[in-house]
């Protein structure tokens, strides 16, 4: 695309290379490998690396076509914004399929908030890679440097761009706001108590009873501050933490509660006996952004709820 004719300048070519592997490299990174799995299954890495690659190529040619004042790249803007959206319904609809079969369901809430993250990962890629390509044309524009400054600048300021996303992006965890302690189960007939709390009546028989009371495992989560019972105790959040906890550990049985006092309780019959993963799994878990709150909006009373204006 120089001078008018149809042949991309080794400049333009070195730009949308660099800028297209920096924003790739950016999806691949934010690809989640720990026991949580986003995705979870093999193709699915595939699918969202492909989409990554695409929304990486977008923000790449941004400059160029800007450059040579061709306007329509703001159309295919559009119709990618168009695609990633479509990813997301994809992504929501293939893990609310999947709920028969797994131990626990995720839940409605935990499933979208994974759907959004898959969507806000591919703007991250278009982002880095427009932001690696348009230093790379500055330097080119005000700047007598080798391509191999260019390249190393550009990388640079990318990965830098895609880490400050990150951070911003970045999910709190249960830790953030709570502590967990190992809950003392008791069996008091048909009835179970953890830590004296009242949790279900519905035990069932004498071996379902002895079985909980030999192999059952409990946890008490104590939230740090008043206002963060309000996420904890979202049905969508205890939800994901039942999930969790039972996608790691395994899952005959369980129960929860989240009594008066504050304190939510988790209690199953694991297939791992390990109160140490349970409460690692538990402290680990996202907070889902449903549930978030900014506890400076949230008054006490009538008039000190701050509205924007």
């Amino acid at each position: 695309m120089e001078n008018g004719k149809d042949i991309i300048s080794p400049e333009f070519l070195l730009l949308i290379v660099t800028a297209t592997i920096i924003g790739t490299l950016a999806r691949v990174l934010s690809i989640k490998m720990d026991y949580r799995q986003y995705p979870n299954y093999p193709n699915g890495y595939l699918i969202h690396v492909v989409t990554g690659v695409v929304a990486a190529a977008l923000g790449a040619f941004i400059i160029p076509t800007l450059m040579t004042k061709n306007f329509t790249a703001v159309t295919f803007l559009a119709l990618a914004i168009q695609q990633f959206r479509e990813v997301r319904k994809i992504e929501r609809k293939s893990l609310l399929d999947l709920e028969g079969h797994e131990y626990t369901k995720r839940g409605d809430a935990y499933i979208d908030g994974i759907a959004k993250i898959f969507e806000s990962r591919n703007y991250v890629a278009l982002l880095v890679a427009f932001t690696t390509a348009f230093t790379i044309q500055m330097l080119e524009s005000y700047a007598d440097v080798t391509p191999q400054i260019k390249v190393i600048a550009g990388s640079m300021i990318g990965l830098i761009v895609y880490f400050l996303l990150k951070y911003f992006t970045k999910r709190l965890k249960i830790q953030d706001i709570a502590t967990v302690t190992e809950g003392k189960i008791e069996i008091k007939g048909s009835e179970m108590y953890v830590d004296n709390i009242f949790i279900t009546n519905v035990l069932g028989e004498e071996e379902a009873q002895q079985w909980m009371a030999g192999e059952g495992v409990a946890a008490v989560i104590h939230p740090k501050k008043e206002h963060f019972r309000i996420p904890l105790e979202n049905p969508g959040q205890r939800q994901a933490i039942l999930f969790e906890t039972t996608r790691r550990l395994g899952q005959r049985r369980y129960s929860f509660q989240n009594p008066g006092e504050g304190k939510v309780v988790i209690a199953l019959i694991p297939i791992i006996q390990n109160f140490n993963l349970f409460k690692e799994t538990i402290l680990l878990t996202p907070i889902l952004e449903t549930v978030k709150k900014t506890p400076e909006l949230l008054g006490k009373t009538p008039g000190e709820v701050r509205y924007g204006k």
